[in-house]
């Protein structure tokens, strides 16, 4: 069987770093390279995988890598518009998005539109967009294979079952970030610090502080609904601090199926470059008995507000799940800049949902101007 060639987007990030060893661990071509800003990554991955084009999105970054690499025959393109362009390149096959934040929804879209196989690691694409990313995969019959370990656990699971008939109820799991079991009150004075300490993930500053305050949880209970066809009030969430079972199914019989691992980002990004193969994949094989024990927790609704604002934007429809996440990555770089408390983050998230926007058809348009709106809000009412 052929390899496919890959374009992969947010290439010096924490998932786009991987996917580059698992490809160089199994020699898979490597078509295409997008970055943000750091040119000097970029041009490392340029010179050992010689794509035919790669991207750097910020212009002044565009200008170093297109110095740097001018001794090279590698295309260097700049900004949105070359990212997407990458996306739609005829000698790309699979197009892995793990670009952060509502950025990737475009990418996603015109990969759709171009007939690629998506390897979906931007949860924001269907958490903002839902009903325009599925209608786009199912119009133009391409397959989205999640990167996320808890929804390539639910797809794994899936494997087999009739979906329509079988498929009962979703078991999200979630490990809870660095403050479990804590009150309002100890969060108070939560410090940057504190909030990018995970205990078992290793992942981007944006990302980290999500896990933090649930928002990533409340953000994957969404995209799961998306992805398998479900309500809000078929998945259920729990807090699994060992971070082993990824996630789960149950069945109409009650039965429950389970995807187990270690905690390691590389076996769900493999299975979505190979699918439908498993190849051996270069990570420390699960020992049951080194855990003793595993460990299954309600989550904190009241303490953790991102993930109650998450499922009630769901449950509203239209551009609620859209105005959350503009709040809630507003907020979060507002967090990281010392200008708002910890707290303030999920308060923000949650009052967000007063905005008056549509619950029913969007556009893609529609889209942003609602990600702009949740952004404008919590400005004003963060007093920045």
């Amino acid at each position: 069987m052929q390899e496919k060639r890959i374009a992969v987007l947010g290439s010096t990030g924490s998932i786009g770093t991987q996917t580059l060893e698992v490809c160089e661990k199994h020699g898979f071509p490597v078509a295409a390279l997008c970055a943000n800003q750091n040119w000097k990554l970029l041009e490392q991955q340029a010179r050992k995988f010689r794509p035919q084009a790669v991207c750097l999105v910020d212009e002044i970054a565009f200008r170093q890598a297109k110095l740097a690499l001018a001794d090279t025959p590698v295309r260097v393109l700049c900004g949105q518009e070359g990212m997407l362009e990458l996306a739609a390149l005829d000698s790309v096959d699979l197009v892995l998005n793990a670009v952060v934040g509502i950025a990737g929804l475009r990418a996603t879209m015109t990969a759709l539109a171009a007939g690629k196989t998506l390897a979906l690691a931007n949860k924001e694409s269907l958490v903002t967009g839902g009903k325009l990313v599925m209608q786009a995969a199912q119009d133009h019959h391409v397959p989205i294979l999640p990167v996320d370990s808890e929804h390539s656990a639910i797809f794994q699971c899936l494997e087999g079952h009739n979906c329509r008939e079988e498929f009962h109820k979703i078991i999200l799991t979630a490990s809870g970030g660095p403050f479990f079991g804590k009150t309002r009150d100890q969060l108070k004075a939560v410090t940057v610090k504190e909030a990018l300490s995970h205990p078992n993930w290793s992942m981007g500053a944006k990302i980290t502080v999500d896990s933090a305050t649930l928002m990533n949880k409340g953000l994957e209970l969404i995209e799961a609904a998306w992805l398998f066809g479900k309500s809000a009030q078929d998945v259920d969430i729990v807090v699994h601090r060992e971070s082993v079972v990824h996630s789960a199914i149950e069945l109409c019989d009650g039965s429950v199926i389970a995807q187990l691992g270690v905690p390691d980002m590389k076996i769900p990004i493999q299975l979505a470059l190979t699918y439908p193969r498993r190849l051996d994949c270069d990570v420390r094989r699960l020992k049951l008995t080194d855990y003793a024990k595993l460990t299954f927790f309600e989550p904190d609704y009241e303490t953790f507000r991102c993930l109650w604002a998450c499922k009630r934007a769901f449950q509203l429809g239209g551009l609620y799940p859209c105005i959350v996440n503009g709040a809630n990555e507003q907020a979060v770089e507002l967090f990281l800049k010392g200008k708002i408390s910890f707290l303030q983050i999920g308060e923000l998230v949650e009052a967000s949902l007063g905005l008056p926007v549509s619950r029913g058809e969007y556009s893609l348009a529609d889209v942003f101007s609602a990600d702009t709106a949740a952004r404008a809000f919590v400005l004003e009412h963060a007093g920045c």
